[in-house]
């Protein structure tokens, strides 16, 4: 009797800790954000962009942000920087304030954002990292080492660490300055996206990834004319969508995004995002 007693003790604490392990929330939509400066944030937030961030949008802290108290794998409400704690405001930012001002109000938002400074696409090649990130000049190197010495893998990690507590639903891309004039950029990020999507088990078809333009001919970006390399994209990547930055204000170096650029092209990301979540919805 005593054995049986016990047995049924242990099955029934089994049980009991079996549900404290929550699944993740389905209404917690989760997009990775990966690229260089712009979607790190060039540095400077302006007032308006720290005030009023609905609490369903939030962000995980990928490192620590001790000027702001976060922690690293824990998440916060949304408030710039979202990348590290010396970047700026990012097209992440309005992305996430326009998706959950226009979902349902169980939805939240959740982003997840590793972006190195100045790199080139190769440094988020899972097998061949090495070779570019060991040229990288000591102050992109800093940065690389804050993910470990390996950002794709570091993406992965933190990625793995957001599924346990939402779904992902999205990767926003905003990088292609250090990769001007590479016709081979498109199937370079094809395979950065397949590796995100057999890593994180996840199924293309319901994971888009969105690749904004950098900054636009109308703006006199130094890049722009990279702009018809990164149109070339969903030709390469079937769920796949460029983001116009036409009219998006740059800032006098034309290659960084003003605040009112940023804050428009998040819109732009959060508005197509929007509109393949409704089609996936129906």
């Amino acid at each position: 009797m005593k054995s049986k007693a016990g047995l049924l003790v242990l099955v029934l604490c089994l049980a009991t800790a079996t549900n404290l392990v929550a699944d993740p929330d389905a209404n917690f939509y989760v997009f990775l954000c990966l690229g260089q400066s712009n979607m790190e944030g060039f540095p400077g937030i302006e007032e308006e962009d720290k005030r009023a961030v609905d609490d369903r949008f939030q962000v995980l802290a990928t490192v620590d942000f001790p000027n702001l108290g976060r922690i690293k794998g824990n998440w916060y409400s949304a408030v710039p920087p979202l990348c590290r704690g010396n970047t700026g405001l990012c097209p992440a930012d309005y992305f996430g304030r326009i998706l959950v001002a226009n979902l349902p109000a169980e939805i939240r938002v959740g982003v997840v954002n590793v972006s190195v400074a100045g790199c080139k696409i190769e440094l988020f090649e899972k097998d061949t990292f090495q070779t570019y990130a060991s040229t990288a000049p000591s102050w992109m190197a800093n940065i690389i080492k804050l993910y470990d010495g390996n950002p794709y893998q570091y993406l992965v990690d933190m990625a793995k660490r957001a599924q346990k507590n939402g779904v992902i639903k999205g990767i926003l891309l905003h990088q292609g300055e250090s990769n001007t004039n590479d016709k081979e950029w498109p199937q370079k990020v094809k395979g950065i996206y397949d590796n995100l999507i057999q890593d994180l088990n996840l199924r293309a078809e319901e994971v888009p990834l969105l690749a904004g333009e950098l900054v636009s001919a109308d703006q006199r970006g130094a890049c722009a004319n990279m702009n018809a390399i990164i149109a070339e994209l969903p030709q390469t990547i079937a769920n796949a969508y460029v983001i116009s930055s036409q009219g998006c204000v740059s800032r006098p170096d034309h290659l960084h995004f003003a605040p009112t650029g940023y804050r428009e092209l998040g819109k732009r990301y959060a508005e197509k995002m929007l509109s393949l979540l409704v089609i996936r919805q129906r």
